[in-house]
């Protein structure tokens, strides 16, 4: 596993890795619909014909418009999302935007967890829905 790839948005900061992606989105952010776009574009030009899973290492407070999460749910090749989150409140959070995210999503208290829970989904998608 190396990570190939690094971008510093304004809105925040994203590790790409083989089969997965870590964004790290920056203090007082709201991330709405619209930083799926940017989402997409990202996962074009490093995942194109791969699954994918996504982290969200929450690192930092900021707010979610849990409406974002139907757009994520539509991207073909994200098979799953996990977040990190370090604190009660974030897991809290966390737990609200699941019920609007239509595909496997985990809530872990490090990141070398949720990483570890990445190649659990990938097998079990590609056993499930084939390349």
């Amino acid at each position: 596993m190396s990570m190939f790839h690094y971008y510093d948005f304004k809105d925040s900061e994203v590790f790409i890795f083989d089969n997965f992606l870590v964004n790290q989105i920056k203090e007082g952010v709201t991330v709405i619909p619209a930083h799926n776009d940017k989402l997409r574009k990202v996962l074009d030009d490093h995942f194109a014909n791969k699954k994918i899973v996504y982290i969200s290492n929450r690192h930092f407070n900021y707010a979610v418009d849990p409406l974002t999460y139907l757009e994520t749910s539509k991207i073909h090749n994200l098979v799953a999302m996990a977040i990190v989150a370090n604190t009660e409140m974030a897991k809290s959070n966390a737990k609200l935007e699941s019920m609007f995210y239509k595909k496997k999503f985990e809530i872990f208290d490090t990141l070398s967890e949720a990483m570890g829970w990445v190649q659990k989904q990938l097998a079990e998608s590609e056993a499930t829905h084939g390349n």
